[in-house]
């Protein structure tokens, strides 16, 4: 996509749209293969998949050697982001085991609160627009996930905070690195430090068997194939250049799409009060995209 702002917000929003409908698959997994080991197994069709495509690449358009800084850059990336992205996935699946799903939405996309937070610490200026929009969206992820009588705090609920500031880490480790190495290179470097980070877990703590790796064969090749080797990379290619807030902002919008795909696919009931929620969120992310208003101060006297 020539023009940025398009790739900025329809690769994210497709992002949204994958992981959004890929719940199902990680829930049908969870009865059969421990969280290590589909988190390991995920991985891997991912990091193949994006290989092949590098291949294919690099046969129609050759490029020259990477430079020592390149290599360095990339490995440092793959292992970085990796790593982020391992530890938050297991968190939230620790969460989800014993929270409910609708508090794990809410509490997971918290990171559109804790990106700019962060970003704030580390010197990183967001506009009151967009700060506002994040208001808007929290609102919106209150309708949508959380009932009518409120929640009470369970230790499910720390593991799935927990997840929400490791997602906004490799959010900004995202943006960071992207601008140095290669996106797609970097999607699939951090498939593959992810995958081994994963499997050393399960060498201490799980004990897969084939009859469970079999059960979820599915499962595995639609999150490793969609919701890592696609939508993750696209996540990486649509962040070059964006504001992280705004980008976590459209991502976020998976909670609205996996409610509007029960809806849609499942015949779960889509009520009032989650239907108010999906339109706060989409009206937020609307007005992240709109312009800051000048100072009035910002022309000549």
């Amino acid at each position: 996509m020539k023009n940025p702002k398009v790739r900025q917000v329809v690769l994210p929003l497709i992002t949204a749209m994958i992981w959004g409908s890929s719940f199902v698959t990680q829930s049908l997994s969870a009865g059969h293969l421990g969280c290590f080991s589909f988190n390991a197994l995920r991985s891997i069709p991912a990091a193949l998949a994006l290989l092949l495509l590098l291949l294919v690449v690099r046969r129609i358009r050759p490029r020259e050697k990477y430079t020592a800084e390149e290599k360095r850059a990339l490995l440092r990336g793959g292992l970085i982001c990796g790593f982020f992205l391992t530890l938050g996935v297991n968190l939230q699946q620790f969460g989800i085991e014993t929270t409910t799903a609708g508090k794990a939405g809410f509490i997971t996309a918290l990171y559109i609160v804790l990106v700019p937070m962060i970003g704030l610490a580390l010197g990183r200026r967001t506009g009151w627009l967009v700060w506002a929009a994040v208001a808007v969206a929290i609102g919106g992820l209150w309708f949508l996930c959380v009932p009518p009588e409120g929640f009470s705090v369970r230790l499910g609920d720390l593991y799935t905070l927990l997840c929400a500031f490791v997602f906004s880490l490799h959010i900004l480790v995202i943006s960071h690195f992207v601008t140095k190495v290669n996106g797609v290179e970097l999607a699939c470097g951090q498939f593959v430090c992810g995958s081994i980070i994963a499997s050393a877990a399960v060498l201490i703590a799980e004990s897969p068997t084939i009859e469970g790796l079999q059960g979820a064969l599915l499962p595995i090749l639609w999150a490793g194939i969609m919701s890592n080797g696609i939508a993750y990379t696209l996540q990486i290619v649509g962040q070059r250049g964006m504001n992280e807030t705004v980008a976590s902002l459209i991502m976020s919008l998976e909670s609205a799409i996996a409610v509007i795909a029960g809806w849609l696919l499942l015949g779960e009931v889509l009520s009032q009060r989650e239907l108010f929620g999906c339109v706060l969120m989409a009206g937020a992310v609307v007005l992240a995209q709109l312009p800051a208003p000048k100072s009035r101060h910002s022309g000549k006297d």
